[in-house]
């Protein structure tokens, strides 16, 4: 056993999302959770943003005994054959819903036979390498959460994952109360805990209360459709749904690739009941009056290709928006996503449906504690030092003022962002040195290939465009041949604008005239960008091609 504990979060902490924690004892360590986040409206082209875990590869004589996971949603598990790609063999611990949705996105990538899944059930002790680590149940909006206990030779960690205390959950299976009160008999060096709500007060509400806002929404629309839209893996809220299209003899059809394998999946493990006769294929909902069918989505953060954010567009395969139509956007909006999911709720409306939303109407809660109950978890672990997790550095240092109000001294926490590291040992808890903890974007099939130089060369092109000036010059005596020619996307259309024009040839003969030392191009560049800036006060991307005969 080494004599100090290394923290090294490599997500999740400056952000909502991409959630990763390395735990590291000497050249042994495990991993909590490898998550994806959904990128920001000015990321363009960018599919999702992974952990920057390139320290696993690069640190000499680590040993990796496992991937743990706390729960299935994507911000937790999305980058899960990213890892189990660059960590050949490191096995994946998982409860039994997050599991099978790991073998799901590991088949897809085809890494199902070299990456092992071991199941444990909330309450089991896992033993990876030398790290002891107990599972806990919490409630979430997801089924088979649960929180770890590392095991230190100086106290227990205590890593909460997503949590609220839900008094009344939808599955019946209340917080581990009992277990979380132990921990702190036996003494809880280090409280890791979520920091999604730190800034709102009060008590989250109940999963159970959707249920009273979802039966009115199906009471009402007695001549129409409904479409519910949530994540994919919210099969707690699939499953509310599909009991008032049982109450209400409605048929439910699925829609979205990643919902259908979530459905079958919860089927086959017998966390959603569903019956098969009630269930409809997509492509032969066409058959079912309106008012006997709801159909469950995709697409609740605006996402352009999801189901939700193609009806919007008019660009689905198998569905269009009907007039009156009513449609439900079941999730809490990722921050960041604002302009996405209004954008799609506008375009929705414009296309003659209903659309009903937090806060309009009683369709979601949020599955993270809020400060009541951030309060009630110090009390029960009552940790010597506090780690603010999962949120946006705002969010930490409010969750960091609640603990300290709370008892915890000053000094004992830490409101830290992603790559600095946290060390622990026998003298206590202290903030460490600071490794790489970025954004790596994943665009399509490429994996950090694209940085942030290219973000900014997609954002000026998508903002001024560009223009091409082609130049033919004589290569021995350097003088033009014939005009220039000059194409433009997205600046300004140039046959519209012939002094413009005039004006660019006028440059290029310039720049040609008194540039003889090698640097055409570069100074052809130049010289167009600040003639055209000071024309119309836009900086298009400007591309000089030479050529010499």
């Amino acid at each position: 056993m080494s004599n100090r504990i290394r923290i090294i979060p490599l997500g999740g902490l400056g952000e909502v999302g991409k959630n990763m924690t390395v735990f590291e004892m000497g050249d042994d360590a495990i991993i909590v959770d490898t998550g994806i986040m959904f990128p920001a409206s000015d990321m363009f082209g960018i599919d999702y943003i992974i952990p920057d875990f390139r320290y696993l590869r690069e640190r000499k004589g680590l040993k990796i005994h496992g991937v743990l996971y706390t729960h299935g949603h994507e911000d937790h598990t999305g980058a899960a054959s990213h890892v189990a790609d660059a960590l050949k063999g490191v096995p994946f611990y998982a409860t039994p819903l997050t599991a099978a949705l790991l073998e799901v996105k590991l088949r897809e990538a085809g890494l199902l036979s070299e990456t092992p899944i071991k199941v444990f059930r909330a309450g089991d002790t896992i033993q990876a390498g030398p790290f002891r680590v107990e599972s806990f149940h919490v409630c979430h909006s997801i089924p088979d959460c649960v929180g770890f206990a590392i095991n230190t030779p100086f106290g227990l960690i205590v890593h909460s994952g997503d949590y609220k205390f839900d008094m009344n959950p939808i599955d019946g299976k209340k917080p581990d109360y009992a277990r979380l009160a132990e921990y702190s008999r036996r003494g809880v060096l280090l409280l890791m805990a979520d920091s999604t709500n730190a800034e709102s007060p009060g008590w989250t509400p109940s999963e159970s209360v959707v249920q009273n806002g979802f039966d009115t929404i199906f009471r009402q629309a007695v001549d129409s459709r409904i479409i519910v839209a949530t994540f994919a893996s919210h099969i707690s809220r699939i499953q509310q749904v599909a009991n008032l299209a049982a109450r209400y003899n409605r048929r439910l059809a699925i829609a979205g690739h990643s919902m259908n394998e979530n459905v079958k999946t919860a089927r086959n493990m017998d966390l959603l009941d569903i019956d098969e006769s009630m269930l409809i294929d997509l492509h032969k909902i066409n058959s079912i009056p309106p008012h006997e069918l709801v159909i469950m989505a995709t697409g609740s953060q605006g996402e352009p290709s999801a189901v939700l954010g193609r009806l919007a567009t008019g660009q689905h395969r198998s569905l269009d928006v009907m007039d009156g139509d009513t449609i439900v956007l079941s999730a809490h909006t990722i921050p960041g996503n604002e302009e996405l999911v209004s954008r799609t709720i506008n375009r929705l409306l414009q296309r003659g449906a209903n659309v009903l939303y937090d806060p309009i109407a009683p369709v979601h809660v949020s599955g993270h504690a809020k400060q009541d109950e951030m309060r009630l978890l110090i009390n029960l672990t009552n940790p010597k030092f506090f780690l603010p997790i999962h949120g946006e550095l705002r969010q930490l240092r409010a969750h960091r003022r609640l603990a300290i109000e709370n008892g915890i001294p000053a000094e004992r926490t830490f409101a830290v962002e992603n790559g600095t590291v946290i060390e622990a040992d026998k003298y206590g808890v202290r903030v460490g040195e600071r490794i790489p903890g970025g954004y790596v974007f994943v665009d399509r099939s490429g994996v950090g290939d694209v940085g942030k130089a290219i973000l900014r060369d997609r954002e000026t092109l998508s903002r001024d465009g560009f223009v091409i000036v082609v130049v033919n010059i004589d290569s021995k005596s350097g003088k033009l041949i014939g005009d220039p020619e000059i194409y433009s996307r997205g600046f300004v259309y140039l046959r519209g604008t012939e002094t413009l024009v005039h004006q660019i040839k006028d440059m290029v003969n310039d720049t040609l005239e008194t540039q003889r030392n090698g640097r055409v191009k570069e100074k052809l560049q130049e010289n167009i960008s600040r003639a055209l800036f000071n024309e119309t006060k836009r900086r298009p991307m400007i591309f000089s091609i030479v050529n010499e005969h």
